[in-house]
C-alpha cells in the first residue's frame, strides 16, 4: 500500500494493494462505465476544486483519545485487537454496511444518469458517484489494512469479494435496494439519503478506532457536496414549478419524498437502540437522538423549498410578505390565493408512514400520522402517495403483501422485518468470461 504526499498537511492518501485496487477498477468498468467522463468534465464544472483521487484519504488531526463511552480519555485503538471484542464486532459490521451503501448508491445512480435534463445536474451526480466509489475504496482500505482475524474467520479478499458482488436487491440497507424511477430520484436521494450519511459520518468521527475516525473528515467534506447535488436542483425545480410549463412538479417531488423518507429514517437503526455504540465509543449519539435531529433538518430543507416556491408564485410580494404567507399556511394547514398546504407544498411524511424497520415497523400509520384500522384502506392510502412507476415495483408489492400478513396475524413482526423482496439480480461474480471473482490474487513466484 503506497502513501502519497499530504494534502495541505491535513491529510495523507493511500492506495490499496494492487489486487484490491484492480478489483475496484474492475468493478467500476462493469458497474460505473461513465467514470472516465469525470476527468473530461472536471475542469469545466469544478475548476476550483482539486482533481478527483481514487484513494483512501486519512485525516491527520484526529484525537488520540476516546471521546465518548465507558473508556473516555483512554487511548484510541490503532488495531482491531486493541478494541473490546464487542466493539470490534460492531465496528466491522459498520464498515461492511458502509461499503455496501457506497457501491450500491453508484449502481442506483448509473441507471438513470442519462435522464437528467440539465448537463450540469448530470455532471454533479457523476461526481457524487465517483466520490461514493472513493468512499467504498476507503472502507476496503479499512478492511484490508488491518488484521480483523480476532473477530472474523473471513479473509480480507473474501470480505472485499462479498461487497463487490452485491447488486441492487442484495445490499445491507433497504434504501440501496430500490431502483430509481427517474432523475428525480437521483436528486431527491442525494437530499434525503445522503443526509443520513452525513449524520452517520459525523457521529463516527469520535470512533474509538483511530483509523476509522481518521477516515470520516475527508468523507464528510465530500458528503457536503452530495447534499448540494440534491438541494440545489430541488431549489431550481420548485421555482420552476410555479410556472405552467414546469418539467418537474411539486407533486413529483412530494411523491419522491414519500418514497425515500421512511428508508432514510430506517438507516439510523431501531429508534430504541444505539446506546451500545455510544457505550463502546463508536458513535456519540443514540439512534433516536440522531433521527430526531435529522427529521428537524429535513423540515428546515422543506421550509426553504416551499418559501422559494411561494416567492416564484407571488413575484409581486417582498420576501417578508411571502415568509408571513408561508408561516400562516404551515400553521393553519389552509389555503392562500390559489395555494393549498395539502395540495401544493412539500411536507415530510409522519415518521411512522410506510415503515418496515424500527419502532414503528408495519404500523398502519398514515402520511399525517392518522392510524388506520383497515389494512386495505391503509395500503391504498400509501400507494396514492408514491410515484406511479414505483407502485409497479416488486418492492412495493412485497411491502403490501407483508403489511396484509402482519395486520391479519399471518406473519410475526419479527419475520416481517427480516423479509426482503425476491429480486432476480441479487448478486453474483464478475461477469467477465475470463474471471469468476472481482479480486484476482497474483500467482506466487515460482522458485
Amino acid at each position: 500500500m503506497s502513501d502519497r504526499a499530504p494534502l495541505g498537511g491535513s491529510e495523507t492518501t493511500k492506495e490499496l494493494p494492487k489486487a484490491y485496487h484492480d478489483a475496484v477498477l474492475h468493478w467500476q468498468r462493469h458497474e460505473f462505465p461513465d467514470y472516465p467522463r469525470l476527468a473530461q468534465d472536471w475542469e469545466h464544472y469544478f475548476p476550483k476544486d482539486q482533481p478527483f483521487c481514487l484513494c483512501a484519504r486519512i485525516a491527520q488531526n484526529v484525537s488520540d483519545t476516546i471521546d465518548v463511552g465507558d473508556r473516555t480519555g483512554q487511548p484510541k485503538a490503532m488495531a482491531p485487537r486493541d478494541l473490546e471484542p464487542e466493539a470490534a464486532h460492531q465496528l466491522l459490521a459498520i464498515i461492511r454496511a458502509q461499503a455496501s451503501t457506497e457501491f450500491g448508491s453508484i449502481q442506483q445512480h448509473q441507471a438513470t444518469l442519462y435522464r437528467a435534463n440539465d448537463p450540469a445536474d448530470q455532471a454533479w451526480v457523476l461526481r457524487v458517484m465517483a466520490e461514493e466509489l472513493r468512499h467504498g475504496y476507503q472502507m476496503i482500505h479499512l478492511l484490508t489494512s488491518a488484521d480483523w482475524s480476532p473477530v472474523t474467520d473471513q479473509k480480507p479478499a473474501d470480505m472485499v469479494e462479498e461487497i463487490l458482488s452485491m447488486k441492487t436487491g442484495s445490499h445491507v440497507l433497504a434504501a440501496f435496494n430500490l431502483e430509481y424511477d427517474s432523475f428525480v430520484d437521483n436528486v431527491v436521494f442525494c437530499a434525503v439519503i445522503d443526509r443520513v450519511g452525513k449524520y452517520q459520518l459525523t457521529m463516527q468521527k469520535v470512533a474509538a478506532y483511530k483509523p476509522f475516525a481518521a477516515s470520516m473528515p475527508p468523507m464528510l467534506r465530500e458528503e457536503a457536496f452530495h447534499l448540494a447535488t440534491g438541494v440545489v436542483p430541488m431549489r431550481r425545480w420548485v421555482e420552476k414549478a410555479a410556472e405552467p410549463s414546469a418539467l418537474v412538479t411539486m407533486d413529483q417531488l412530494q411523491r419522491a419524498l414519500s418514497k425515500w423518507f421512511a428508508r432514510g429514517l430506517e438507516m439510523f437503526g431501531d429508534e430504541r437502540g444505539g446506546e451500545t455504540n455510544v457505550k463502546l465509543g463508536l458513535k456519540d449519539k443514540t439512534n433516536r437522538t440522531a433521527q430526531e435531529e435529522y427529521i428537524a433538518e429535513c423540515e428546515q430543507m422543506l421550509d426553504d423549498l416551499n418559501v422559494r416556491y411561494l416567492r416564484a408564485r407571488y413575484k409581486d410580494k417582498d420576501r417578508n410578505a411571502v415568509d408571513a404567507i408561508y408561516a400562516g399556511l404551515k400553521k393553519e394547514r389552509g389555503r392562500y390565493v390559489g395555494v393549498s398546504w395539502d395540495e401544493d407544498l412539500l411536507k415530510l411524511p409522519h415518521r411512522g408512514f410506510f415503515r418496515r424497520r424500527g419502532e414503528l415497523a408495519f404500523e398502519p400509520i398514515g402520511f399525517d400520522g392518522a392510524r388506520f384500522e383497515d389494512v386495505e384502506t391503509y395500503i391504498a392510502h400509501v400507494l396514492v402517495r408514491l410515484p406511479e412507476a414505483y407502485r409497479a415495483s416488486q418492492d412495493v408489492k412485497h411491502w403490501a403483501d407483508t403489511q396484509r400478513k402482519v395486520s391479519r396475524g399471518e406473519m410475526t413482526l419479527k419475520d416481517a422485518v427480516r423479509s426482503m423482496p425476491r429480486l432476480a439480480h441479487v448478486g453474483g461474480a464478475c461477469p467477465c468470461a475470463n474471471s469468476v471473482r472481482w479480486v484476482v490474487e497474483e500467482a506466487a513466484p515460482t522458485a
